[in-house]
């Protein structure tokens, strides 16, 4: 990065940073509970995002391995994959990288390790029939000894959709399926053994045996910062969000909107735990993440979960070496 690059991302930085503060004051301002005053510690997510390093197929999996071995030791809480078939199509990435499925990726992973949580960035709601989702992510927390967590949300990539042949539906019906999707999950996951009648699903009998290991159920995290629907949903029935991290002002927001759905919905807003999709990368300018994971404690946000940008076991090793021990200060 050249210095004058360089110059100007830190007058960004700093001018966001002046912004949230005036906004976090607001935050108090208008609440005066201890949760919205107080820094929460924050944890790393490492969120498996390509298959595509090294180039060599043969060695997808021992690196795989490698990384969720090394992100546990280093001290990851959480391990992700996504719920893609192709790869999405970015300025640095095409549809035809490799790309693994994600609930068999994670399998692979519990058994390599014995803390992280596990679960899909987020799984796509059209992908698996709701009774077969319920029964997979039970199996994943079975035989992962309780650390499995369902992250869904309404799918967006129409072009692996169809190239699949897996249904494309308008978007307010895959909101719909989505709701459905998560009272299905509940019910399976209850004693509630009886049918569920829905209009896009209808199940006879919602047995699942053996039921997860944990109790009550797996947590259930909705993906996506969508105004009007998704962040309803989160008010309504999820453990967690998780938002894309643009910027700790655009966070701050969302978490305001939701903070209104509670209130409409009758749901106590801190009983949902906040996590973020980080997009600054964390070996680039450690100095800066730090200062933008210190922006994220102040606004509840408890996980971040970060994204290789190279070769994930370097990634993993570097980050558990130079930012987690600096993360850990935050109070």
């Amino acid at each position: 990065m050249s210095r004058p690059q360089f110059g100007m991302r830190v007058i960004r930085a700093e001018r966001g940073a002046l912004a949230l503060a005036v906004r976090l004051a607001g935050l108090g301002r208008r609440c005066r509970k201890p949760s919205c005053l107080r820094r929460f510690p924050v944890k790393l997510g490492l969120h498996y995002w390509n298959y595509s390093t090294p180039a060599d197929t043969a060695r997808i999996a021992p690196t795989l391995a490698e990384a969720a071995r090394v992100a546990e030791q280093a001290g990851f809480a959480s391990f992700t994959a996504m719920d893609h078939y192709f790869q999405m199509e970015t300025p640095s990435t095409a549809a035809d990288e490799p790309m693994l499925e994600g609930y068999t990726a994670l399998g692979y992973v519990a058994a390599l390790t014995e803390r992280m949580t596990l679960g899909l960035l987020v799984t796509g709601v059209m992908y698996r029939h709701p009774g077969l989702l319920a029964k997979i992510v039970t199996t994943l927390d079975v035989l992962s000894g309780g650390r499995a967590r369902l992250g869904v949300g309404a799918s967006w990539y129409e072009r692996e959709q169809r190239g699949l042949g897996v249904p494309v539906v308008p978007v307010a019906e895959r909101f719909e399926r989505l709701e459905e999707t998560l009272q299905i999950c509940k019910q399976m996951w209850s004693e509630d053994n009886g049918p569920y009648e829905g209009r896009h699903y209808q199940l006879a009998e919602t047995v699942c045996v053996p039921a997860p290991l944990t109790r009550p159920h797996p947590p259930v995290m909705i993906g996506g910062g969508g105004e009007k629907k998704t962040l309803l949903l989160v008010a309504r029935h999820a453990d967690a969000c998780n938002l894309f991290g643009s910027s700790p002002e655009d966070v701050a927001h969302k978490l305001d909107v939701l903070r209104a759905h509670c209130t409409d919905v009758g749901r106590d807003y801190d009983t949902i735990t906040k996590t973020v999709l980080a997009l600054l990368p964390p070996l680039e300018d450690p100095k800066a993440f730090l200062v933008q994971a210190e922006q994220y404690a102040r606004l509840g946000v408890t996980e971040l979960q970060v994204m290789p940008d190279r070769d994930p076991v370097e990634f993993a090793r570097r980050v558990g070496q130079d930012v987690l021990p600096q993360l850990a200060l935050i109070d």
